[in-house]
């Protein structure tokens, strides 16, 4: 989430020297005008990874080195970090900057926006959840107290006898369009998936014919959006209007477009937060207005409610869990109902190794190829061939890949796509190693 500038001065870190590191930790002072004189405070958090410990105890002593303050939280998921961040740099008026502290403000919102639901049976209560072997499962136990037995889920993957990731989670659910391996559910069950640090989710369920059905990012964003505008916001002088942007792949980018907006919602295809910021002092207004008239007031309270269970630090794979939760018991809809607003074309992602990631350049958000030469000439020729398709490529922002997207009318014809787009960027980008092999 750090500015362009400062990645630059992480890369530029990260490379020095032990003899040049301080120069360049000097040259970034002089160019940043940093007062050093300013009281400085770190915030470190780690997860449950064996090379955690040492990590983290590294960083705190680098904040001690430089005589500045820290504050060790220990194991925290990454969203539960920046709220405490973001609690300590608005001096505790998005919250407390406790881990206890988290769990009492989302817990309550979601409990109080339960209070409009339907009458929710034990089974639409219940919720399965893959915490990937990782941090976020650990949480999500600690917190389950908080939620008064209204939300009643069963943990799978909580880390106690599998590996990090290992064919669990969102990406391994996302990718390959399956469940979890040892992952038994029930057709119609409603479960989830969180990624290894818990930042972003992924739903799905399999019907009764045993088809394997993928609520991702999309279909999130989606429900998101559907139910704020059914709220009729614009009631208390909010635009009800929806409007679609698109941006390129990256948190940094989406939270930026969603800030030009009062209510924004951002999602990638993992799954990622919502965000809204200019439309709280407003309903903050009418909440507090002894002359506002009961309806205007309900819908205040929902809309407020519903902004606290919201981590609009960055995607929360527990807040974005809660809030999916409750709008369902609200509006008291089964996962096949939600999954039923829009149907998805079948679709392939797959990633095509190269000598160089920077040959790859692209335009209109990552959706247009700009070279190598002919590569966008040859993806949309390839894209004719077939019924309502379409695929983009990108080069990926940490390794020496290119990812590639396909969708079409069928999965025959999504993953004949994919690899004839990865055969393209591998003759005409660099492709190293194999060519790719057809998936069938």
């Amino acid at each position: 989430m750090v500015t362009p500038a400062w990645e630059g001065y992480a890369t530029q870190l990260a490379n020095a020297e032990d003899q040049d590191l301080l120069t360049a930790l000097k040259d970034i002072i002089t160019k940043e005008e940093i007062d050093m004189s300013q009281e400085a405070s770190v915030f470190v958090g780690r997860d449950t990874r064996s090379s955690s410990a040492s990590l983290s105890q590294a960083v705190l002593d680098g904040v001690s080195s430089l005589s500045a303050g820290s504050k060790d939280y220990g194991l925290v998921t990454t969203p539960q970090l920046h709220y405490m961040v973001r609690c300590q740099n608005t001096q505790g008026q998005y919250g407390e900057a406790t881990v206890e502290g988290y769990y009492i403000k989302l817990s309550q919102a979601f409990l109080q926006l339960l209070k409009n639901a339907f009458n929710c049976t034990d089974d639409q209560k219940h919720l399965s959840l893959d915490g990937a072997n990782g941090i976020g499962a650990l949480k999500v136990r600690e917190m389950d107290s908080h939620l008064a037995k209204e939300l009643q889920i069963s943990l799978h993957n909580d880390g106690s006898n599998g590996k990090l990731n290992f064919q669990c989670g969102a990406d391994f659910v996302k990718v390959q369009q399956k469940a979890p391996t040892g992952f038994e559910i029930k057709p119609g069950e409603r479960c989830c998936s969180f990624d290894g640090d818990a930042d972003r989710i992924v739903y799905y369920y399999t019907d009764s014919e045993g088809q394997f059905h993928l609520l991702d990012g999309d279909k999130i964003a989606t429900l998101f959006s559907t139910y704020l505008k059914e709220l009729h916001y614009e009631e208390i002088c909010l635009p009800s209007q929806l409007t679609v942007k698109c941006a390129k792949t990256g948190v940094k980018h989406l939270h930026h477009v969603a800030q030009e907006f009062e209510i924004g919602v951002y999602f990638e295809a993992n799954g990622h937060g919502a965000f809204s910021k200019s439309a709280e002092e407003k309903i903050q207004q009418l909440i507090d207005d002894p002359n506002c008239d009961d309806e205007k007031k309900s819908a205040a309270l929902l809309l407020q409610n519903t902004i606290h269970v919201i981590n609009q630090t960055v995607g929360d794979a527990i807040s974005d869990m809660l809030l999916i939760e409750a709008i369902l018991a609200m509006k008291g809809m089964t996962i096949q109902q939600w999954d039923a607003i829009y149907t998805d074309l079948p679709n392939r992602q797959l990633k095509v190794k190269v000598a160089d990631r920077k040959v790859i350049d692209t335009t209109d958000a990552e959706r247009r190829a700009v070279s190598p030469a002919g590569l966008q000439d040859a993806i949309d020729a390839l894209v004719k061939k077939y019924r309502l398709a379409r695929s983009f490529v990108r080069p990926s922002g940490t390794e020496d890949v290119v990812r590639v997207y396909a969708e079409a009318i069928s999965q025959e014809s999504a993953d004949a796509l994919a690899h004839e787009v990865s055969l393209a960027v591998y003759r005409l980008a660099g492709g190293v190693g194999d060519e790719p092999k057809p998936l069938h």
